[in-house]
């Protein structure tokens, strides 16, 4: 790789609102996304509710010619949505579906059907290894009481993760997606703060688009004024994050986003805003490492967002083990009515009655059943993620506490022990 070496990535990114026979002109809309992307040429295009498989394999056969590579993440009932499209040959992909996704019951919400998941593909470019990861995170429907904050919070944690686990061997690493986080939500800066992943929006000098890079603008027809609640300029969501490893430099060029339309003023694309980002990657000249922080815990945002995450994850698990226990409740006394029921049918004791409420009470007992066992399998799920924020602020906390000068080797080790698990 020569000493001059540079690498210039562009890269789009839409939330496109394609749920079948909801989302209005969504057959128009596909087109159009699909002739715009043939007329740009970018190097990835990175797409999240692409619901429809017949969408994706339209676009599919529209773009071969400039975009070889392509591949749908399927997961879930309805499906994660997810897909990319790219110039370049595709290396490897796979997914990971989040452990939480929302609740089945509340089916006009529909999250929990959908799968929602983090997709992974490894490109070659230029001699560089790049991991491309594409990622729609579950929705916020009330910002003022949000009962899947908790979830949210779990799955920033479940991405951040899964980042920091694949993308050892990666020299470039590139998440985008809709985060339904806005910048300095809990979720955003734990993912931040993990992974050490840059904002483009926060990082690029030439930003073209709408105003504070919002993502979910009044200005477009599709978006309902009262989904943006107490935020009349918009709402940022959608992210073109990155970063890239020691000997490296990437910044973001150009940043765009469309402002209510398509970017050549016809209608628009989706309900959100599209971003569309060059990335230049070239060789960081020899640096020393900067200093750690000095001081308390306390004063490390790393530390401060981890304590912060694992009291949410906590209160989020004390709930669902509090919904568990009412449904155990409900399940015993509808087996205590069964019995009662049985006894006074068999007894020759008003026994139509008994036989008229046998049914209901069966359902009864069935429906708390399953109640009581997903909010269990919540109550474990939220319990596997505190443990890990646990360790993980264990840790930090250790670092600070030996000082700058033990924090390198602690480091190291923690290295040494991702190397040992990774063989």
């Amino acid at each position: 790789m020569k000493p001059n070496f540079t690498l210039r990535l562009r890269v789009f990114n839409l939330n496109c609102w394609g749920i079948p026979y909801l989302s209005k002109h969504r057959a128009d809309r596909v087109k159009r996304l699909g002739d715009f992307l043939n007329m740009e040429s970018f190097d990835l295009a990175l797409l999240e509710e692409v619901w429809s498989e017949q969408d994706f394999q339209f676009l599919r056969q529209k773009l071969l010619p400039t975009y070889p590579a392509a591949h749908y993440f399927r997961s879930g009932i309805i499906g994660s949505g997810l897909c990319v499209f790219s110039k370049h040959p595709i290396q490897e992909f796979t997914q990971h579906v989040f452990t939480l996704n929302g609740y089945p019951y509340m089916i006009h919400h529909c999250d929990w059907f959908c799968g929602k998941a983090v997709g992974l593909l490894v490109l070659h470019l230029s001699g560089l290894v790049l991991n491309a990861y594409v990622t729609h995170l579950h929705a916020e429907y009330n910002r003022q009481k949000d009962i899947y904050l908790a979830h949210r919070v779990a799955q920033a944690w479940e991405l951040a993760q899964f980042i920091h686990h694949t993308s050892k061997k990666a020299d470039v690493v590139l998440l985008c997606g809709d985060l339904n986080l806005h910048p300095k939500d809990l979720g955003c800066r734990l993912l931040k703060e993990w992974t050490g992943l840059h904002d483009a929006y926060l990082e690029t000098r030439d930003f073209k688009g709408s105003e504070e890079g919002c993502t979910m603008v009044p200005k477009n027809c599709y978006v309902k004024q009262q989904e943006l609640g107490p935020f009349p300029l918009g709402i940022r969501i959608d992210y073109v994050l990155y970063k890239a490893v020691s000997g490296l430099y990437i910044s973001c060029k150009t940043l765009k986003t469309t402002t209510g339309h398509d970017p050549y003023s016809g209608p628009p694309f989706s309900d959100h805003e599209a971003l569309m980002a060059t990335l230049c990657v070239r060789h960081s000249p020899p640096q020393q490492n900067p200093s750690p922080t000095h001081g308390p815990a306390e004063s490390s945002p790393l530390t401060s967002v981890l304590r912060e995450a694992w009291a949410e994850v906590d209160q989020g698990m004390a709930q669902a083990r509090w919904w568990a226990t009412v449904a155990g409740y409900a399940v015993g006394l509808g087996l205590l009515l069964l019995a009662l029921l049985c006894a006074l049918a068999a007894g020759g004791w008003i026994r139509e009655a008994a036989l008229l409420l046998w049914t209901p009470n069966v359902g009864l007992v069935l429906g708390a059943g399953a109640f009581h066992l997903f909010h269990l399998q919540e109550a474990k799920s939220l319990c596997k993620t505190r443990t890990e924020l646990q360790h993980v602020l264990g840790r930090a906390r250790e670092a600070q506490d030996l000082g700058p000068e033990s924090q390198p080797a602690l480091l190291l080790g923690q290295q040494e022990g991702d190397r040992v698990e990774e063989q």
